[in-house]
C-alpha cells in the first residue's frame, strides 16, 4: 500500500516528465492546436497599437519590425492586413491577462479590455473583411493577402514554436481542506495519551498537503539576431533585375508589364528576401526599401496609370508646321514638353496629350486663340491661369483667346494625365 508520500514522489516525477518533453512539430492539426495553446501575448511595452506584431515579434524571436511591415503591405494590397489584425487583437491575450479579449466575452476568466470595446473591435471587423474579400480595397487581393500571413504565420510556428513559449498566469480557484474533530469524551481511566483538549487522538491526523507546483521549465532561448547582409544584398539585386527587365519589356511594347505589375514584382522580391531574412537574422535593410515601394503601389494602383501606354522618358517636340503636330502625344511615365510658338497660322491645329506620370508642359503662341481640356488625377493644373489640385478632381476646361482677342492660331489641347503636373502658357 503506497503511502501520502510515494504518491507524492509520483506526481513530481510525472510533472518533471511533461515539463522536459517540448512540443514538436507534428502533423498540421497538432500544429494548430500548440499554436493555440502557445499563442503571442500582446506585451505592454514595446507596441505600437495593441501590440500584436510587437507579441508575435517576441514569441518567435523575429524583429516586430518585419511583422509590421508584413500587416501594412498586406492592409495596402488587398486589405486583409488590418482584418487579420482585428483578429489577432481579439484572440491573443494580453501580457498579463488570464484570457483573450474574445474569450473574456464569453465568460472564460478576465481580460484587461473592457467588453464595450471588444464589442465594438468585432463590429468594426466584419465591415472591413467584407470590403477587402469584395475587391473594393485598392487592388482587390485580399484573399491572397490574407493567405500569406496566415502561412507565415504556420511556418514560423512550425520552425521556431519551441522558442519563446509563453506562461499563461496561475487562475486562482478558492480551495480548502476540510477536516472534523472529534468531540467524545474520555474515558475514566485515562492513558498517558489523553489529550488535555478533550479531542481524540485521531483527530489531529490531518491530510497531507498538496505537492508543490512544478515550476514552469526554462525557456529555451531564441538565437541571437545577427545581421545576415548577404540576405539584404542578394534579394535588393535581385529586385533590381526584376525591376530592370520589367521595365524593358514594357518599353518594348509588352503590355502586361505596366508600372504597377513591376512595383508589384519587386515587391513580392523584397518580401520573400524579408521573410527569408526573418529565418536567417537578416535582411532588416530592405525595409527601407519596401516602405517607399508600398507607397509608389498605392498611387500607382489608385490611379489608373494604366491607361497610358506609350513607354517611359520625355518626349520634346518643337512642330514647325500643322501637319508635324501628332494627333496624339501620348506616355505611360515622364516628361512632355511640347512647343508649339514655331507654328505657322495657316490652318487649325488640334491634338491630345495624355501621361501616366510626370510633369506636362505645352507653349502656346502669346496670340493664339486657345481652347483647352485639362485633367489630372493626382495633381496640379494651371492651363493659362485656370489652375486646379488635388486627387478626382474634374477637368480644367475654357478658351483663352490672348491678350490681343480674336486672331492668330487656332490651337484646340486636350491633355489628360493620371499623376503629376500639367501647365499651358503662352510664350
Amino acid at each position: 500500500m503506497r503511502t501520502h508520500a510515494d504518491c507524492r514522489m509520483l506526481l513530481v516525477m510525472s510533472g518533471a516528465n511533461a515539463a522536459s518533453s517540448s512540443p514538436g512539430p507534428g502533423g498540421f492539426e497538432e500544429t494548430l492546436k500548440d499554436f493555440w495553446a502557445s499563442r503571442p501575448r500582446r506585451p505592454i511595452h514595446g507596441r505600437k497599437v495593441a501590440g500584436v506584431a510587437a507579441g508575435i515579434g517576441n514569441r518567435y524571436g523575429i524583429d516586430p519590425v518585419l511583422v509590421r511591415v508584413a500587416f501594412v503591405t498586406a492592409t495596402i494590397f488587398g486589405g486583409a492586413g488590418v482584418s487579420l489584425y482585428l483578429l489577432s487583437w481579439l484572440l491573443f491575450p494580453g501580457e498579463y491577462d488570464e484570457v483573450s479579449p474574445i474569450e473574456a466575452l464569453a465568460g472564460h476568466h478576465r481580460s484587461s479590455m473592457s467588453k464595450g470595446f471588444t464589442i465594438a473591435l468585432i463590429v468594426l471587423f466584419f465591415p472591413l473583411t467584407s470590403w477587402a474579400f469584395a475587391g473594393g480595397w485598392f487592388s482587390g487581393g485580399g484573399v491572397i493577402g490574407l493567405a500569406m500571413l496566415v502561412t507565415a504565420l504556420y511556418l514560423l510556428h512550425r520552425s521556431r514554436g519551441q522558442f519563446n513559449r509563453p506562461v499563461a498566469p496561475v487562475v486562482e480557484k478558492a480551495t480548502g481542506a476540510a477536516f472534523s474533530m472529534s468531540s467524545s469524551a474520555p474515558s475514566a481511566e485515562r492513558s498517558s495519551s489523553w489529550d488535555p483538549l478533550g479531542a481524540a487522538p485521531l483527530g489531529w491526523d490531518l491530510p497531507d498537503p498538496a505537492p508543490a507546483p512544478t515550476p514552469p521549465p526554462p525557456r529555451k532561448p531564441a538565437p541571437s539576431r545577427r545581421r545576415n547582409s548577404a540576405v539584404g544584398l542578394a534579394t535588393f539585386a535581385v529586385a533590381l533585375v526584376v525591376a530592370g527587365v520589367g521595365a524593358a519589356l514594357g518599353s518594348s511594347g509588352v503590355t502586361w508589364f505596366s508600372v504597377q505589375h513591376i512595383i508589384g514584382l519587386a515587391l513580392g522580391v523584397l518580401g520573400v528576401g524579408m521573410v527569408t531574412g526573418a529565418f536567417l537574422n537578416g535582411g532588416r535593410g530592405l525595409i527601407g526599401w519596401a516602405i517607399p515601394l508600398s507607397i509608389a503601389g498605392l498611387v500607382t494602383t489608385a490611379v489608373p496609370i494604366s491607361d497610358y501606354t506609350g513607354g517611359y522618358g520625355n518626349i520634346t517636340a518643337v512642330p514647325h508646321t500643322a501637319a508635324e503636330v501628332q494627333r496624339v502625344y501620348q506616355h505611360t511615365a515622364g516628361d512632355i514638353d511640347l512647343d508649339l510658338t514655331r507654328l505657322d497660322a495657316t490652318a487649325p491645329v488640334t491634338t491630345d496629350v495624355r501621361n501616366g506620370a510626370g510633369n506636362t508642359t505645352v507653349v502656346v503662341p502669346a496670340n493664339a486663340d486657345v481652347r483647352y481640356s485639362c485633367q489630372v488625377q493626382a495633381g496640379n493644373v494651371d492651363c493659362l491661369g485656370n489652375q486646379s489640385d488635388g486627387v478626382g478632381r474634374a477637368a480644367v476646361t475654357g478658351t483663352d483667346l490672348g491678350p490681343d482677342g480674336v486672331g492668330g492660331p487656332q490651337i484646340t489641347l486636350n491633355i489628360r494625365q493620371a499623376a503629376g503636373s500639367v501647365e499651358v502658357r503662352r510664350d
